[in-house]
């Protein structure tokens, strides 16, 4: 969802729930390695639990129990983002107020809220950073005096470098302040 009005603009971001993404990943990875634990299992115990051929313990069913644990840790950090909702956040540009707040969720612990909040007069260019090699590969940077360049999250998957190009003029037209393409 988002808000634009005559001083205000606010992007609300999904963070990393999102279906065809994460979710399908998660559940991939989670089933995959489950698969790979049981061959292993199977393998170590000399019994064909899952009716695949028997596969010997050395070297091969090592391997798929190593693929099974690392698989496990994945699928896990991926639910762990996914319950979470790291990314959730939003973008708020105030133009009555001169101020721009950024916002985002995070992992539990000490940091998990990052907020940032600065003055428009601070901006000194909405910088477009440009992947001649990947069309989907551009990204939104905030350019501030003396801190350099916050990058501001894509709000949808899958834009192309004219759609990203066209967000960033329009929120430099919003904000009035000068564009840079790197």
């Amino acid at each position: 969802m988002n808000w634009l009005s005559e001083h205000f603009w606010v992007e609300v971001l999904r963070g990393t729930r999102k279906l065809l993404g994460n979710l399908c990943w998660a559940l991939v990875v989670s089933l995959g390695s489950i698969g790979f634990l049981c061959v292993g299992t199977s393998s170590y115990l000399a019994k064909n639990l899952l009716s695949y051929e028997q596969i010997n313990f050395f070297p091969q069913g090592i391997v798929m129990s190593f693929y099974g644990i690392a698989g496990f840790f994945v699928s896990s950090y991926l639910w762990c983002a996914i319950f979470w909702n790291v990314g959730r956040g939003y973008d708020k540009f105030d133009r009555k107020k001169g101020m721009v707040y950024l916002f985002r969720w995070g992992f539990p612990g000490k940091n998990r809220r990052t907020f940032f909040f600065f003055r428009v007069k601070e901006i000194e260019a909405i910088i477009i950073k440009v992947n001649k090699e990947d069309s989907y590969a551009s990204r939104i940077s905030i350019g501030i005096r003396g801190q350099g360049p916050i990058p501001l999250a894509r709000t949808d998957e899958n834009l192309t470098s004219q759609e990203i190009e066209e967000k960033a003029v329009e929120l430099a037209h919003f904000l009035r302040v000068p564009m840079d393409i790197e």
